[in-house]
């Protein structure tokens, strides 16, 4: 819980007896590997703190094969803001993508203590700009260059989840298919060992 309060402490909004009060709400969730924690058509009712693991967004196209649309690494709230905020069915579907810990605090919660401290929702605003900027940065690269480029560059930023990440996930992710990627790997393994 120590990475919870501390990812509380964010910007400074919330007093250390504020984020001790809205810390305590939270409740922890395990994950398994490939586990549910939202599923397509369902409406988002808690926002959820990333203490250890990794989670997929993911949609589905119009022939129904998963896009992975992004990752959500420790430390990271996360939410479907527009399912949460209008109460409709969410199009994405949220992946424990390894064992995963969560900590989860329910919609009902969280506005019954923001009539009790004023500043959570500032907090919740502040958190949910700094976390729709950083999608957009982080996908920033997705844009510009060849698959080689992509993965390269996503190494660079996320050699971690390079790690953790199955390969058809970070394919999909990169928007390449999976040969593309294991051709890449191959060719910067045999690069490097030579």
């Amino acid at each position: 819980m120590e990475k919870l309060i501390a990812a509380l402490g964010f910007g400074g909004i919330l007093s250390e007896a504020n984020m001790a009060q809205v810390a305590d709400q939270f409740r922890l969730r395990k994950l398994k590997a490939n586990e549910h924690f939202q599923a397509f058509h369902t409406v988002a009712k808690e926002i959820a703190f990333v203490e250890s693991g990794l989670l997929r967004v993911y949609a589905a196209d119009l022939h129904g094969n998963e896009v992975t649309k992004y990752f959500i690494r420790e430390k990271q709230f996360f939410v479907d803001l527009e399912s949460y905020y209008t109460a409709q069915p969410a199009t994405d579907a949220f992946q424990a993508v390894v064992p995963s810990e969560l900590y989860t605090i329910h919609k009902a919660t969280i506005e019954k203590l923001s009539a009790q401290i004023p500043n959570l929702y500032i907090f919740i605003k502040t958190l949910s700009e700094a976390a729709l900027l950083n999608k957009i940065k982080d996908n920033d690269f997705l844009n510009f260059g060849d698959a080689k480029t992509k993965y390269l560059e996503f190494v660079k930023r996320y050699p971690d989840l390079a790690q953790q990440a199955p390969q058809q996930y970070i394919a999909s992710y990169l928007k390449i298919t999976p040969q593309s990627l294991s051709r890449i790997r191959k060719e910067l393994v045999k690069k490097r060992d030579q």
